[in-house]
């Protein structure tokens, strides 16, 4: 008979954290978009990682995706002796002074002059110093983009329905000497070897500033963002569940249904109190018959730091994390909370919707799972996820720089033969290699078509090269490119031809759709079961086409990309078959036009009747919006105007709505 325990366990992997196989796989794709991305980036740009929950391995729902952000020429020091390891001609160096600061943060000030101007227009004189102020520098950085606001030390923007909070930081190559007691802390969790790792990596300096301190508004404080991920990827799965598990008991019952500003616990506390209790050694079984035992036991500790007032940082136990926050009457009121909670033992988890839906041993206690990782999910599923991982766009900063580009492939090469690379990670770098040559190819021809006809062929030769290059790394709907530039270039047949080739091939039966659920297991197995993943994704996976708002990939689209970017949405997606049905009306309108009305039926019909099979709700308004416009050409304005009206009346997961209220104008 199964346990509670082991149905919890389950039922987080099944449903919201995912088996340690998929934590694994989406921390390996991760790790390769940050290591590509980096070692493009030049001196005087920024270097970047993915923090929080996202770059922990965890896709939970409404989660914001964090990002850390540091120039590559400036590095904090904490003694003047450090700089002997590095170029002053090329590094700017900036001296910590805890002197006047609370533990766990520091004044920041320069040794020598920043050509960064953020940097500049950060600096206040202090006692004839020149330290860089955590607000001014918070609030230039968030001045840089018109669609965010300040969160803490972050700037939060919004692109379509996925919150984003970018930090802003320094990054130190030397461990901080108020954490040198954690080192010799360390005896059997973690191990040496991870230890001298997180050591030898340093910390960050995020721009906030300790409310208890004397100089809040100038003061930076000690991240470990880059150690704390080390340590959770090192977490067996059953206590990463724990952490997930608690993640998910802070937001579906402490802070449910109560504001922002009330929300005294975070899901900070909730990791440094695993933390503490794997070190501490709390629970000598961490497996899934204990996975409620581990719960608990992190419970307690949380309860005792709140009866006590004391949550002490995991590497500067002398830094209390509830300082300034929760104290007084709302500690009070937190430690009744759990109090009523503690009574009521394990039972109060089923308050949470999801943890509730996925005990169903309650309701049948014979019922027995296997928690084993191959049972708990096939083949076919965990491609779908591995192939939503590795489509999504990543981090490539899109600039019409081809040299740029260039950077990406040759960095690309250079990584591609490791022999430490994972399956996850080469498919990872396939899917960036296809990307950066899609749009290599339009913008090559962008800024060659107008030159002199010897150039536009030698420009047009290689743009043609390299989509069918992207389309042999990428996945069917990559061929699709191929069809947009002959659409582009006027050879109309061609991208027919390639359209007639696509459709067939979306017309599989084993084909997984990245952004719908369910997929034929059978079939899938049958057709493309055990071979690589490279044949996976060329013969049975479509996603999304994802249109970067910088390149005019077809003119007709032109306004929608326009009114994406005017709300600073860098991409605008389309569903394949959309994409499909418009470019074959767009071209049958030049060789055949007795087969428009044919293909626009077609389109009409699925935008129509589609139940989500092949039109995601959030694309629907795009949906709606191409029907439109290939009604518009039509020269059937009554039907155009109806779609563009259903297109405002979707969920605006692109942002469209600006064109499709300039082409409702245009019909009135």
């Amino acid at each position: 008979m199964q346990s509670i325990s082991e149905s919890v366990f389950v039922g987080l992997c099944c449903y919201n954290v995912g088996t340690s196989q998929q934590t694994a796989m989406r921390r390996d794709v991760v790790d390769i978009w940050e290591k590509v991305e980096n070692q493009v980036s030049t001196s005087d740009e920024d270097s970047m990682m993915l923090s929080g929950s996202y770059g922990e391995g965890f896709r939970l729902i409404e989660s914001d995706v964090d990002f850390m952000y540091w120039p590559n020429n400036h590095r904090v020091i904490w003694e003047l002796s450090q700089s002997q390891y590095y170029n002053t001609q090329r590094q700017t160096l900036i001296l910590c002074d805890c002197s006047d600061s609370p533990t766990g943060f520091t004044l920041l000030y320069l040794l020598s002059t920043s050509m960064n101007r953020d940097v500049q227009r950060a600096c206040v004189r202090m006692n004839n110093r020149y330290y860089v102020s955590s607000s001014y520098y918070r609030q230039t950085k968030c001045s840089e983009l018109t669609n965010t606001t300040q969160h803490g030390p972050c700037a939060n923007s919004t692109i379509g329905t996925q919150e984003f909070d970018n930090a802003h930081c320094f990054v130190c190559d030397f461990w901080p000497p108020p954490a040198f007691s954690w080192i010799h802390r360390c005896h059997s969790w973690p191990q040496p070897h991870v230890v001298d790792d997180i050591v030898k990596n340093g910390c960050h300096f995020v721009a906030i500033g300790n409310k208890l301190g004397n100089h809040e508004d100038h003061e930076w404080r000690i991240s470990f963002s880059l150690a704390e991920q080390k340590l959770v990827h090192i977490m067996n799965h059953c206590q990463f569940l724990t952490y997930g598990l608690l993640k998910l008991f802070l937001k579906e019952i402490i802070n449910n249904g109560i504001g922002e500003n009330d929300k005294l616990l975070c899901s900070y506390h909730m990791k440094t109190a695993v933390f503490w209790v794997i070190q501490q050694n709390t629970v000598p079984h961490w497996c899934p018959q204990n996975l409620l035992g581990g719960f608990w036991v992190c419970f307690k500790l949380i309860f005792k730091w709140v009866y006590e007032g004391v949550c002490p940082n995991f590497f500067i136990p002398s830094n209390n994390m509830f300082l300034g926050k929760i104290h007084g009457v709302k500690r009070h009121q937190l430690f009744i909370r759990l109090s009523e909670l503690y009574e009521k033992g394990l039972a109060f988890l089923l308050h949470s919707p999801s943890i509730r839906s996925f005990i169903d041993v309650l309701h049948n206690p014979r019922n027995s799972i296997c928690t084993d990782d191959h049972t708990l999910i096939s083949e076919a599923e965990f491609d779908r996820y591995l192939f939503g991982e590795t489509l999504r766009d990543g981090t490539i900063e899109k600039k019409s720089d081809i040299q740029r580009y260039i950077r990406y492939l040759h960095t690309i090469e250079q990584i591609i033969g490791s022999p430490l690379l994972t399956q996850y990670q080469v498919i990872t770098l396939q899917n960036i290699s296809a990307r950066v040559l899609q749009y290599t190819a339009f913008i090559l021809h962008m800024e060659t078509y107008t030159f002199d006809n010897k150039l536009s062929y030698r420009a047009d030769k290689m743009s043609c090269h390299m989509l069918k290059l992207a389309a042999k790394f990428g996945c069917i709907t990559d061929m699709l490119y191929i069809a947009m530039y002959y659409y582009k270039t006027l050879r109309y047949m061609e991208a027919l031809s390639i359209l007639e080739m696509i459709k067939v091939k979306l017309a599989q039966p084993h084909l997984i759709y990245v952004f719908r659920e369910n997929v034929d297991k059978e079939r899938y197995s049958e057709a493309v079961g055990g071979q690589s993943l490279s044949t996976k994704m060329r013969q049975a996976v479509a996603g999304n086409v994802r249109l970067d708002n910088q390149i005019h990939y077809i003119s007709e689209l032109i306004p929608e990309q326009q009114s994406c970017l005017q709300k600073y949405d860098p991409g605008l997606y389309v569903p394949p078959f959309i994409m499909l049905y418009m470019l074959e009306i767009l071209c049958y309108r030049h060789v055949d036009t007795m087969r428009v009305q044919t293909v626009l039926d077609d389109l009409q019909t699925l935008v129509y009747y589609d139940l989500g099979q092949l039109i995601p709700e959030y694309h629907r308004h795009i949906s709606w919006q191409i029907l439109g416009i290939c009604q518009q050409m039509t020269g059937n304005l009554q039907a155009a105007l109806y779609s563009y009206q259903q297109s405002l009346r979707q969920k605006p997961y692109n942002n469209i709505q600006t064109a499709t209220e300039m082409r409702i104008q245009g019909l009135c």
